[in-house]
């Protein structure tokens, strides 16, 4: 173990370390959470790991350091406040438990753009969430000449006390946005990792003009790039994975100076029921040697995965690096988008499929964040849609008040006379219960209408219910599919949910008044 990095440890408060494993390759760690953590290989070479009780981001266990001093701070019930002094404590507890404990120690950085680029390093209890960390960090395994200037500290196994910790559960994620530190216990789901290192990124880039984005990206042959903002559910990563464009990155990234970069250099891909058909490229990439699997179900004897038992989750996921997709974009990093794409799976079958939106029109809807959740993604839900919005399609990562987000992509929006375009990748001729799902082929066509520059010179009708401007027609797709009330048998109804749902946009929205 280098010197700086024993230093480094002992000044975190980790002094006693029976073990570390610092800068391991994949096979090595491979091999202790074979041993050790009861991780399963694949028949293709794949790690799987169960993280139960905790498969996917806790939201109400996230709690940010309150330094009283800056006003530009989100607090509410994603951003909850924490004391220094409570930081300390819990930090002391965390590094006392991993005191005689074998740890993996992976340093890494976040950002291609190299102006904007942190270096990171993590330390892990457990071997596999390590290697998840080379999978979705960039990483070289070079070891940092310097100490990093993000730290994580990943305990899983070290529950919190809500008395003691003043905190709401046994796990718990709290951020020092001043000295860079995140602290993770109680659950081993990586997305807490990855996601925390969003959270720092998304305070500290605006500060350098440079919007944060929950997005995916990919650029065509003539370089245009093209950004695809969603939740979970709504086409982000596969209207993104064409063929004949190159992939940037399917989650995270900046729009500066330079034009956009890749904040990872890997993917976390969702894959339950994942398709070999449907999406060839993530499921090439998830069935390779390296990849880790959370929450899969694997045949103990064949050890061939079952994507299609939720037995664990819905939010089956996989890590790997983006070297294992063939069609990427070296580097990570494109110019200036041409064309911004806002999807949202609406279930409730009311909105139109493609729209073009006004310079207010998208701050409007990047503020909003709609998509719908419907029966299966969410327990409780029973048969009904219930819209969701979520600030600019990434609330839970947004330590900053919205109006930071929404002022600096209508400037960068304005400046690169980018376009943006609202995309329903949801249902037609009635809600989820009635109406069909949006054909991808249907919604991949209107995507190379824009992005091949045929919407040129079209002609346009303004939806009477959403006041956004919808193309009268467009080759290839179905004509009723661009008036949505025409799909539908019963005309009043539709009225009915539509007048509804743009109800629901407007009080939403008007929890931003005091921001903008």
């Amino acid at each position: 173990m280098v010197p700086s990095l024993n230093n480094w440890l002992q000044k975190l408060g980790i002094i006693h370390q029976i073990e570390i494993m610092h800068n391991p390759n994949r096979s090595a760690l491979i091999e202790r959470a074979l041993i050790e953590e009861k991780g399963l290989l694949t028949n293709d070479g794949a790690l799987g790991e169960i993280t139960t009780p905790y498969t996917g981001r806790s939201p109400n266990d996230k709690f940010i350091v309150d330094y009283q001093d800056r006003s530009d701070l989100w607090w509410g019930d994603v951003n909850q406040r924490i004391s220094r002094d409570d930081f300390c404590r819990f930090q002391s507890r965390i590094t006392a438990y991993l005191n005689n404990r074998k740890l993996y120690v992976i340093d890494c950085h976040i950002g291609t753009d190299i102006k904007y680029r942190l270096s990171v390093r993590v330390v892990a209890e457990y071997a596999w969430q390590a290697l998840a960390v080379q999978n979705l960090f960039l990483y070289d395994g070079q070891t940092l000449t310097e100490d990093p200037d993000m730290n994580i500290l990943a305990a899983p196994g070290f529950n919190s006390q809500p008395q003691l910790d003043h905190v709401n559960s046994k796990a718990a994620i709290m951020i020092d946005l001043r000295e860079m530190t995140v602290l993770i216990s109680g659950s081993k789901y990586v997305g807490e990792i990855k996601k925390s290192a969003f959270t720092i990124m998304n305070a500290i880039l605006p500060e350098f003009d440079v919007l944060p984005m929950h997005c995916s990206a990919n650029v065509g042959v003539d370089g245009d790039v093209a950004l695809y903002f969603g939740l979970s559910g709504t086409g982000k990563t596969t209207l993104s994975s064409t063929s004949d464009r190159k992939l940037i990155g399917d989650d995270e990234h900046g729009w500066g100076e330079n034009g956009v970069f890749n904040f990872e250099g890997g993917c976390y891909a969702k894959i339950i029921r994942l398709n070999r058909d449907h999406e060839p490229v993530i499921w090439q990439a998830t069935n390779q040697y390296g990849t880790v699997l959370e929450n899969v179900v694997i045949d103990q004897e064949t050890r061939i995965v079952d994507f299609n038992d939720a037995r664990y989750t819905e939010n089956s996921r996989a890590a790997y690096p983006l070297d294992r997709i063939d069609n990427i974009m070296p580097g990570g990093i494109g110019g200036h988008p041409k064309n911004l794409f806002f999807l949202t799976a609406d279930a409730f079958g009311v909105m139109p499929p493609l729209a073009k939106l006004d310079q207010e029109q998208a701050i409007y809807y990047f503020l909003s964040g709609y998509t719908s959740k419907v029966a299966g993604t969410e327990r409780g839900l029973g048969q009904k849609p219930r819209a969701t919005f979520s600030t600019c399609f990434g609330e839970p990562f947004l330590p900053l008040t919205p109006n930071i987000y929404a002022k600096l992509l209508e400037e960068k929006m304005v400046k690169h006379e980018s376009q943006i375009w609202l995309v329903n990748t949801g249902w037609t001729g009635g809600n989820y219960n009635f109406g069909t799902r949006m054909p991808i082929p249907y919604t991949r066509r209107m995507i190379n209408w824009i992005l091949k520059g045929e919407y040129c010179g079209s002609n346009y009708h303004i939806d009477p219910i959403f006041n956004v401007t919808v193309p009268d027609e467009i080759p290839g797709i179905p004509n009723e599919l661009l008036y949505p009330s025409k799909t539908w048998q019963d005309k009043d109804e539709f009225n009915k949910i539509a007048e509804k749902l743009k109800s629901d946009f407007d009080d939403n929205f008007r929890k931003f008044e005091r921001f903008l």
